[in-house]
């Protein structure tokens, strides 16, 4: 007899590599100001494209940001923007790489009047991860359209609130699991 296979979401679809993101990543709250800025910047990188697209060049994405420590890329000037635009392991935007590097640059600013990111992105959402439960698919909403405007008053670019919205699912600040999904009624493994 064979163990049953779990319920996921409609967007992972036969992806293997949807699969694994999902089950073991997608959702889970994340709580490391740098883990929350490099999913931020990957976000911003997928606007127009499928998540598949950056899943599977995260780890070039890594080595061209340098591990996506903020101090280094905000120290990225034109040569680096150049390089950047000739790696194949990327997505070769060069807004979405300028951004990047701005970015870097919102988030050192915020470390240098003593405001910590993640404490940050979590104050949007004091009483835990908010959950969808309305069933339906959302691209933005009124918690995502508020985050793009703080985001963008303390200097980040391409955090529109569908982009943050993505973000605020893949980083568990909203649980937006479909309802036949094994884990949106709350089964959401530890992690």
């Amino acid at each position: 007899m064979s163990a049953s296979l779990p319920r996921r979401c409609a967007w992972v679809g036969s992806s293997a590599l949807l699969a694994a993101y999902h089950d073991e990543e997608w959702g889970r709250p994340v709580h490391d100001g740098r883990a929350l800025w490099e999913g931020l910047m990957l976000e911003g990188f997928q606007a127009g494209l499928s998540w598949v697209t950056v899943l599977k060049r995260r780890e070039g994405f890594r080595r061209a940001f340098a591990g996506f420590d903020p101090a280094r890329v905000a120290r990225f000037g034109e040569e680096d923007v150049a390089r950047l635009m000739a790696d194949p392991g990327i997505i070769r935007s060069r807004r979405k790489i300028v951004a990047t590097i701005g970015n870097a640059r919102a988030y050192l600013d915020m470390q240098a009047r003593g405001e910590d990111f993640a404490t940050f992105a979590w104050s949007m959402t004091p009483d835990g991860p908010v959950r969808n439960e309305s069933g339906t698919v959302q691209a933005q909403s009124p918690l995502s359209q508020a985050m793009s405007r703080a985001l963008r008053a303390r200097g980040f670019r391409f955090v529109g609130p569908v982009i943050v919205y993505a973000w605020m699912q893949a980083m568990g600040m909203i649980i937006d699991h479909d309802p036949g999904c094994t884990h949106h009624s709350g089964n959401l493994p530890s992690g």
